[in-house]
Order: C-alpha cells, then sequence, then structure tokens
C-alpha cells in the first residue's frame, strides 16, 4: 500500500460573483471536495492519528483571465476555506489558505514564501498531494519540479471530478518554453512577462481592421 499524503495542495479555479456575494466556480468547489473525499479515504492510515495539512491555495485568476481581485474574505483560498469548515473537514485536517496568487505558478510560489509547507520534507513515502482536475495535474506536477524540486512518486495526484472539462496541453507548452533555462527565482518575471506580451497580442488582433466583423459572422 502507498503511504498517503500528509499535505494537500489544493489549486483554485476561480471565482463568481453573485450580486454582491462571491462563490466558488464549480469547478472550485469540486477540488474541495475531493480534497474531503481523500482525508475521509485515508485519515485512519495515518500513523498516530496524525492530522492532515490542506493548504487551498488561489486569490483570482488574473493571469490568465484578466479577472479583477475580489475583496479580502472572498478570494479563491478563502472560500475553498469556508466550504472545507462547512463539510466538516476541520474536524480531521488542519486548513490553510493562501489568497495572493493569481496563476498556478503564483499558488506554487506563494504557497512556500508563505510558509505553508514549511517543517515537512515530501518523498515517496511522505508524498505532498496535489488536488485539481485531471487535465490541470500534467502542468502543476511540472511547475511543481520547478519552484520545489519534486518529481515522481513525491508527489501524490488526487484528482477532482466536476466542473468543466479544459484543454491545456496549449498552456502546458507554453510554460515549458516559456520557463526554459530558468532559475526558480525567475519564473514569475517570465510568467508576467508571457502575460503581458499575451494581452498585446490579443489587443492588437482585436484592432484590426474587419477583425470583429469577421469574428461575429463566423458564430
Amino acid at each position: 500500500m502507498t503511504a498517503p499524503a500528509r499535505v494537500l495542495l489544493v489549486f483554485g479555479r476561480g471565482v463568481v460573483r453573485t450580486g454582491d456575494d462571491f462563490v466558488l466556480t464549480p469547478g472550485g468547489a469540486a477540488r474541495v471536495r475531493a480534497a474531503a473525499d481523500y482525508v475521509a479515504a485515508h485519515r485512519a492510515a495515518l500513523a498516530g492519528g496524525d492530522r492532515i495539512r490542506i493548504v487551498f491555495t488561489g486569490g483570482w485568476p488574473e493571469a490568465s483571465a484578466s479577472a479583477a481581485a475580489p475583496p479580502v474574505g472572498a478570494r479563491e483560498g478563502d472560500l475553498m476555506v469556508r466550504a472545507a469548515y462547512a463539510a466538516g473537514l476541520d474536524e480531521h485536517a488542519d486548513l490553510y489558505a493562501e489568497t495572493r496568487s493569481r496563476s498556478t505558478l503564483e499558488n506554487l510560489l506563494n504557497t512556500v514564501e508563505d510558509g505553508l509547507l514549511s517543517g515537512y520534507a515530501f518523498d515517496a513515502r511522505a508524498p505532498l498531494g496535489l488536488v485539481t482536475h485531471a487535465w490541470h495535474l500534467p502542468r502543476v506536477r511540472f511547475l511543481a519540479g520547478r519552484v520545489l524540486g519534486l518529481t515522481g512518486a513525491a508527489l501524490r495526484d488526487v484528482p477532482a471530478y466536476g466542473g468543466e472539462v479544459r484543454d491545456d496541453r496549449g498552456a502546458l507548452l507554453l510554460a515549458r518554453l516559456g520557463f526554459l533555462g530558468a532559475r526558480a527565482d525567475q519564473l514569475l518575471r517570465r510568467e508576467r512577462g508571457m502575460v503581458a506580451a499575451g494581452r498585446l497580442a490579443r489587443r492588437v488582433i482585436n484592432g484590426r481592421p474587419g477583425y470583429r466583423r469577421r469574428t461575429v459572422e463566423q458564430q
């Protein structure tokens, strides 16, 4: 039997504004459920009654969707922790939130910067659990290797089900190419450069004469 992960890192999937409030996207809620299911399935296997640490990480998807920041208390990490408490997950796990990040890379960087993985060493006997959708896991694993230096059995996939299904292969390829040769301390600057270049390209394309008309006609 493989050793259970004693630490789970749950990646956000955005928030939705509903009137004067904010709620998790269906994908974000599915990731909270996946963490809860993992704890329920593995808590008996933890030696000495150890509690699992769960870090819910996410601010808002500014990097990928240009979304404006929700108020403090209504960011991805905040809402996931709230959902976890509502599900009674705090009875068997210690819950933490990182709420500043705007991308998957920042999820990892800020979790480390905030000391939320301090005191833990991860390997095949004590893996770090990655909670997200299966389509997102390859990119998360790649970035975890660059930021945390963890690969293979030191990482445990905890796939979520529900919400949308996306093709993330383009984002993974872009990350592999964009971060080629970069040190860990250079990754964030590289990502912000890629995000800025992508936004500039979209503005140029959208500004071409006739582009909007052709797009409407093709719909």
